[in-house]
């Protein structure tokens, strides 16, 4: 399994069916009310794509089972730039029940802060974090659609800028990817730089084209759909505004 669409469809073959979202002190199901918090959940097995550079910026899926609540399902901790926001607890428990299993580790998926080149980002040369950080976007949209990342799965993503306060990721989706439902402890903007993507925001729906943006407050559900080939710009808020 070398995607993280592949690993869903073979848990949703073996009885994972609900798809659960990070809230501040639990998970919650999308589509019904249910909560289960951190006592009420084990993690079975979990699957780790990340990139050579840095794997603190992979995507995480969780395959958890509740018997109080007789649910099984997925969890997709996206890109790990989310997960600041929530609680210890659900933090000990996503890290520290696992059950069986072990960490797979995919380079097809996820490959963000390239601060020095590998194989999978040949130019990844740059700073992420100076007081001044200059960045060519035309080269950067060139260079993702150019990656190994990009044939061989259906996105790729290079870290523009990471600082203590604020992280650029510039997103690039085949027809048909998504982002799933998730959260961020900060603001967020989506800059759409070529093709169409449907973002959903809770029960609002915006369809952006190139040049067109939003801008997201935090902790706000939303998803990601590209009904083109795209490439966005994301701009994300570290640090949670209290």
């Amino acid at each position: 399994m070398t995607t993280v669409s592949e690993v869903l469809s073979k848990l949703k073959n073996e009885g994972y069916t609900a798809d659960f979202n990070l809230s501040d002190n639990c998970l919650i199901c999308h589509g019904n009310p249910l909560k289960l918090y951190p006592k009420e959940f084990v993690v079975d097995r979990h699957f780790r794509f990340e990139g050579i550079s840095d794997p603190g910026d992979g995507a995480v899926v969780y395959a958890i089972s509740s018997e109080k609540h007789n649910v099984k399902g997925t969890l997709v901790d996206g890109y790990g730039i989310y997960s600041d926001s929530i609680s210890n607890d659900l933090v000990k428990a996503l890290k520290d029940t696992t059950s069986f299993g072990t960490i797979k580790k995919v380079q097809d998926i996820v490959h963000q802060k390239a601060n020095e080149a590998t194989p999978l980002h040949p130019q990844g040369d740059r700073l992420l974090d100076a007081p001044v950080v200059e960045i060519d976007l035309a080269a950067f949209r060139k260079q993702i659609k150019q990656e190994q990342a990009w044939d061989k799965g259906d996105r790729n993503a290079i870290t523009l800028l990471k600082s203590a306060g604020m992280r650029l990721v510039l997103i690039a989706l085949h027809k048909g990817a998504e982002l799933k439902t998730h959260t961020a402890p900060g603001s967020i903007s989506v800059q759409v730089l070529e093709g169409k993507i449907k973002f959903t925001a809770e029960q609002q729906v915006a369809h952006l084209g190139q040049g067109q943006m939003l801008a997201l407050q935090a902790g706000i559900s939303h998803s990601v759909y590209a009904t083109e080939e795209s490439v966005f710009l994301l701009t994300l808020t570290t640090n949670p505004v209290t």
